[in-house]
């Protein structure tokens, strides 16, 4: 059995006004996405802080600064490494730093610097700047010191429910449909975004963040697959690209409410309800015509298709039926069986189909690899961005700002030069730049890293789009999630990729540029996709990129014997 579904683009529009409604509605609720991925790089931000003693304090030194208040002298207590000397009421000097008080024994005179003895002792009261951040989750619950491993975690579990809502959800979303799992996560992702704002702990707000992360994966995912299967060939690959646009929207998002508000919880409620009127016409939201007729639901089918007509302003002339293109076998039509066959099976269907020949097992772990790389590459530029100085709110907003760019020339490259040869290129280009900045001058490394995240931008906002249609309806919104599945393992990864510059400054980059190499050229040996029609079933996926001799099997047992006849030692049929 053959659908043949993208006939309804060629007769009813590839983006007219019924799918650049659903379009832009649905691609507005990815920039929530955006913004919870991004937003606790305000939500844990560490102030300058100090520990505290409970005695009043009447003078401060630090260093050749003198002050009668701790708020005025923290903005001038940056690097923490040396102590506030203070004095109090009682006449006692402490030496305080970030995690330890130290009293004076038998002073002489109040200077900074002092060479007898002291009695330390570790602090739990600690006195933060609020010059910058008014409240943080770090403020509020002392998440320093021993208690800033808890802050350093949140990201992380953060990351690891964005790998299991992409996993569970594309998963589900292949079984019970798109746009059922694309209301169910814009509903949660509201409701667990503004309950984060009201956590009365840390854990409580761990729990809710990795719940939040779930289904903000989950539309994520979903998302991509529904848009790809409400828009023609023609426009697929502006549509699926400009997703990520929505993404990068969020992070700027972020970056201006993080700068006008310096509360954590009413900047969560803030970021938390800005895509709040998706939810006001979600529900409206019909199913695919690919899921519909693939699951036989041709009365459903149809009744989209003459709603999509009548809001595009033409006349429908297909019929849900004739859009399957059924085998024929002695006279007899397969269609029904085919469909009957294809509902038994569903329940079936599960993460080992992504490896069901030796074809596509190689084509899944290039296209898991890919995926990766992208995650580990965009993030381990991006964390190294912070240390170009400057504004911290200026700097996350040109984060997201520099990827619009990338995604359009993207766009341009994939519908020119295809899917696979604007891939493997920007790979190649990513690994290219990662080695020049080992050895160029200082001033260039600035701009090498900005085209190092310009082409992993490329390779990350394509690889969405190439995953749709290199695997077949019955296994796309699988395929999808467990590759945003690898994605995120990329992600969770990074950090540490970065912390490897310890040992040498350059190592990060030489990773991500030695695995960009190799995968680049695994890359190659793809199918090209451009032009051709979304597949149906795994057969038909699987014959992407074979040649026409090995794609086009005989269709009857009389022509095989013939043939056979014909060449009894030719066992290619």
């Amino acid at each position: 059995m053959k659908m043949t579904v993208e006939r309804i683009f060629d007769e009813l529009g590839h983006f007219k006004r019924f799918q650049a409604c659903l379009y832009f509605a649905a691609v507005f609720q990815a920039v929530a996405c955006g913004i919870h991925y991004l937003a606790s790089v305000f939500l844990v931000e560490t102030p300058n802080f100090v520990s505290i003693i409970p005695d009043n304090i009447t003078d401060i030194l630090y260093g050749n600064i003198t002050a009668s208040s701790i708020q005025e002298i923290l903005p001038e207590f940056k690097n923490g490494k040396k102590a506030l000397v203070v004095r109090t009421d009682q006449g006692e000097q402490w030496e305080l730093s970030r995690c330890e008080c130290a009293l004076r024994i038998n002073p002489t005179d109040f200077t900074y610097e002092f060479y007898g003895n002291k009695s330390k002792k570790a602090c739990d009261s600690f006195v933060y700047d609020h010059t910058e951040i008014q409240s943080s989750i770090v403020t509020d619950w002392d998440l320093v010191c021993e208690g800033e491993w808890l802050a350093k975690l949140c990201q992380p579990t953060f990351m690891l429910g964005v790998l299991i809502g992409a996993l569970v959800f594309g998963d589900i979303a292949d079984r019970v449909g798109r746009v059922k799992i694309m209301r169910l996560t814009s509903l949660c992702q509201f409701g667990f975004g503004v309950a984060v704002a009201f956590s009365a702990n840390y854990y409580i707000f761990v729990v809710l963040r990795f719940l939040l992360a779930m289904v903000s994966s989950g539309y994520l995912v979903v998302v991509f697959v529904y848009v790809t299967e409400f828009t023609g060939i023609k426009v697929r690959t502006w549509t699926s690209m400009h997703v990520h646009a929505a993404f990068a929207v969020g992070i700027m998002v972020v970056a201006l409410t993080g700068y006008c508000v310096r509360v954590w919880w009413i900047y969560q409620i803030i970021l938390s309800t800005c895509t709040a009127p998706f939810l006001l016409f979600c529900w409206k939201f019909p199913e695919t015509p690919f899921y519909l007729l693939a699951k036989g639901q041709f009365s459903e089918a149809q009744s989209l298709l003459d709603n999509i007509a009548r809001v595009n302003g033409m006349e429908c002339r297909l019929r849900a039926e004739e859009l399957m293109e059924p085998e024929v076998k002695n006279g007899t039509a397969l269609l029904q069986k085919e469909a009957q066959s294809a509902a038994q099976n569903e329940k079936k269907l599960s993460i080992l189909d992504l490896f069901g020949s030796w074809r596509m097992a190689g084509r899944t772990c290039t296209v898991w690899a890919i995926w990766f790389i992208g995650s580990l590459g965009y993030y381990v530029f991006s964390l190294g961005s912070v240390t170009l100085g400057g504004n911290q709110y200026v700097n996350l907003f040109l984060v997201g700002l520099v990827e619009l760019p990338s995604y359009l020339i993207g766009c341009f490259a994939m519908d020119r030069i295809g899917r696979k040869r604007t891939c493997a290129p920007a790979l190649l280009l990513a690994s290219v730049a990662c080695v020049l900045i080992i050895v160029v001058p200082a001033p260039l490394t600035v701009a090498l890293s900005m085209i190092g995240k310009f082409s992993i931008a490329i390779a990350f906002g394509l690889i969405y789009l190439y995953s749709c249609e290199l695997y077949p309806t019955i296994i796309r919104s699988l395929a999808v999630g467990s590759g945003s599945m690898m994605c995120r393992v990329g992600s969770v990864v990074a950090p540490f990729c970065v912390y490897l510059a310890d040992v040498w400054i350059y190592l990060p980059q030489l990773i991500v540029g030695i695995l960009a190499f190799v995968i680049g050229m695994l890359t190659f040996m793809l199918p090209e996709t451009l032009g051709k029609p979304l597949t149906s079933t795994l057969e038909e996926a699987e014959a992407l990129g074979l040649e026409p001799k090995k794609r086009n099997a005989p269709k009857d047992c009389k022509h095989v014997e013939e043939k056979m006849e014909m060449n009894p030692h030719d066992n290619t049929v």
